[in-house]
């Protein structure tokens, strides 16, 4: 059986069809720039070209970076204002006609390594942290998603959050070498450690692939490996989100 999966991220949409027994993408990804300004009407518009290229008909999952409850936008995140209170799935559907599953891009990209990458099997509580523009989290029990966390959003210092502190966006925006982006995560990770008590972290994103530039840096007393599906994450987890009717 094959979904479309969909990635929404800050700077671009990108999608391909999933064969979600095997969780291999069974076409090449087809990636548009994210509109500026990424309001909701221009963002449909962009989904609605996706999913013209691929002349899917069937049902679409789709990783979205903000905030979700049930399909329905609670701010507008790295995006824009006006995504807030949005109905995300109903309104990509009024506009392709398909019908939408709608999660949060790390519970998606955490799907994706929990069924076929470095979570698979995994017992007990494991969180996927994404580094990107932002900090996003899936936290999963025997497998099982506890959508919808935001532990990027946790309090760093002075009001601040870890998101702004330690994403991959800061480490390019304070000019930081791997190795002292390394030691921001540190204290991350040893914060969401303490909150947590996970039996595993995996790190997702762009930042999986130079994972092994600032891991010497990180010292947290729980295992942490890197995500196997790497940039195909949150295509493949959206579609497994579609498959489960996950929102």
């Amino acid at each position: 059986m094959e979904i479309l999966g969909i990635d929404i991220g800050g700077t671009g949409i990108k999608g391909a069809l999933v064969d979600i027994k095997t969780g291999k993408l069974t076409t090449n990804k087809h990636r548009i720039p994210t509109p500026n300004p990424a309001t909701p009407e221009s963002v449909a518009s962009t989904i609605q070209e996706l999913v013209n290229h691929f002349n899917w008909k069937g049902l679409v999952g789709c990783g979205f970076p903000t905030p979700l409850q049930h399909g329905k936008c609670l701010t507008g995140g790295n995006l824009h204002e006006d995504w807030k209170n949005t109905q995300v799935d109903t309104l990509f559907k009024a506009k392709t006609g398909n019908d939408f599953s709608v999660v949060n891009d790390a519970d998606a990209a955490g799907l994706a390594e929990i069924n076929f990458g470095a979570g698979k099997d995994v017992k007990g509580t494991v969180i996927m942290i994404t580094l990107g523009t932002g900090i996003g989290s899936g936290l999963f029990l025997d497998g099982k998603l506890i959508p919808n966390t935001e532990f990027g959003h946790v309090l760093y210092k002075n009001g601040e959050i870890f998101e702004k502190y330690a994403s991959d966006s800061a480490r390019k925006r304070d000019g930081l070498t791997r190795k002292e982006w390394g030691k921001r995560l540190n204290k991350y990770f040893n914060h969401i450690n303490l909150l947590v008590s996970p039996d595993l972290i995996i790190v997702g994103g762009g930042a999986s692939k130079k994972f092994e530039k600032f891991e010497t840096k990180i010292n947290v007393g729980v295992k942490i490996v890197p995500a196997k599906a790497e940039n195909e994450a949150g295509i493949i987890g959206a579609a497994m989100a579609a498959k489960y009717q996950i929102k």
